[in-house]
């Protein structure tokens, strides 16, 4: 007898809209515009099974649709964690995405990104030569990852430029942050690479409201500088101020010292020189910094883990491949075993971050 496979269940909504944060008036020679708007997307299921909400933040040129699907049209993150009984709110950074970017408003932006850096960085590194040692045992994701793949045309269709000074853009992240965080309440942060600094800064500026941070690849290591002259970290994990206990008068009182990597094929990495200052908002929201296996991140995510952990916050490195789960690169999120890592991901957050509000 031929068995046939079961239907996933439907995903039963009981709410679903959108509305924008972070939005201020501003004056031009043309008359009054929008400027620095973040969208934000929500989706409400049935029966709502855990207390606080995922918002789910994209990195670099992206924008808020790297959640909704994988580019080979399975269902996404933000699926799978309705589908767990998460009330799910998807943004769109400012400048990307539904959030306009008009030089007019917010002034210069990138070129686009190219195929070209796309293979490179993040589809099919291994095919590259010089590429990073564990760029080899890249093999998730679904196609071929080169120009010609229809499954990377349909992720370069969702690339855009962005912003070109590091510094406004997490300033319009700050603000717009804060706001979302101020019409919802308490949430769990879910950030991907150039989103990562929305979690640290909203949670610095609502540490009561963030009940949990889990940062995807975050932008790093500690005081990097940034290609193409878009700024650096020089606060350690942002280009803007963050609250630090002693206080600061500015970066460069943030001393740092190159702290040597424990294993072969790892970067040293900044931290602070003791005695190191702390970050006093987040010491007490519970972090996990997600590295995959073969993503050019896999060389320096432990420096962001090392740094946070320094500055006396609770945070923990989650190596996807000491888990199982093997051969992603920075895009897990759209890659074959996506569905395999939002499992891992949300037992560790029903683990640490808790089911039930405190």
């Amino acid at each position: 007898m031929t068995q046939t496979k079961a239907k996933p269940a439907p995903l039963v909504l009981a709410d679903q809209g959108f509305f924008w944060t972070g939005l201020v008036r501003q004056q031009t020679p043309n008359g009054t515009i929008a400027a620095g708007q973040m969208f934000v997307q929500y989706q409400i299921p049935e029966h709502i099974r855990h207390p606080y909400p995922i918002v789910m933040v994209h990195g670099g040129g992206g924008q808020g649709t790297d959640f909704l699907g994988t580019p080979d049209g399975r269902p996404g993150w933000a699926t799978y964690f309705l589908k767990q009984g998460y009330a799910v709110y998807v943004v769109d950074r400012p400048g990307h995405g539904r959030s306009p970017l008009h030089p007019e408003a917010l002034g210069p932006m990138t070129p686009p990104l190219t195929y070209e850096f796309a293979m490179t960085l993040f589809t099919a590194p291994g095919k590259q030569p010089n590429s990073w040692p564990n760029a080899q045992k890249h093999n998730q994701w679904p196609g071929s990852g080169v120009v010609g793949d229809p499954v990377l045309d349909q992720f370069i269709a969702t690339q855009g430029p962005f912003l070109v000074f590091l510094a406004q853009t997490q300033q319009l992240m700050q603000r717009a942050g804060a706001e979302l965080l101020d019409r919802i309440g308490p949430a769990i942060l879910l950030t991907h690479s150039m989103g990562a600094p929305f979690g640290w800064l909203a949670a610095d500026s609502r540490p009561n409201l963030v009940k949990g941070i889990v940062a995807i690849e975050p932008m790093g290591p500690p005081f990097a500088q940034l290609p193409m002259g878009l700024g650096d970290l020089s606060y350690g994990l942002t280009a803007i101020p963050m609250t630090f206990d002693p206080p600061l008068k500015g970066p460069t009182e943030l001393r740092r010292e190159i702290r040597k990597a424990q294993k072969p094929g790892l970067a040293d990495c900044f931290v602070q020189k003791e005695p190191a200052r702390r970050l006093p908002n987040l010491a007490s929201i519970p972090v996990a910094v997600v590295t995959s296996e073969a993503s050019a991140w896999s060389m320096h995510d432990h420096g962001t883990v090392d740094y946070l952990v320094q500055a006396g916050v609770r945070a923990v490195h989650l190596r996807l491949e000491d888990h199982g789960l093997r051969g992603n690169g920075h895009l897990m999120m759209q890659e074959r075993n996506s569905d395999d890592i939002a499992a891992f991901l949300e037992r560790w957050i029903s683990e640490y971050v808790g089911s039930r509000p405190t």
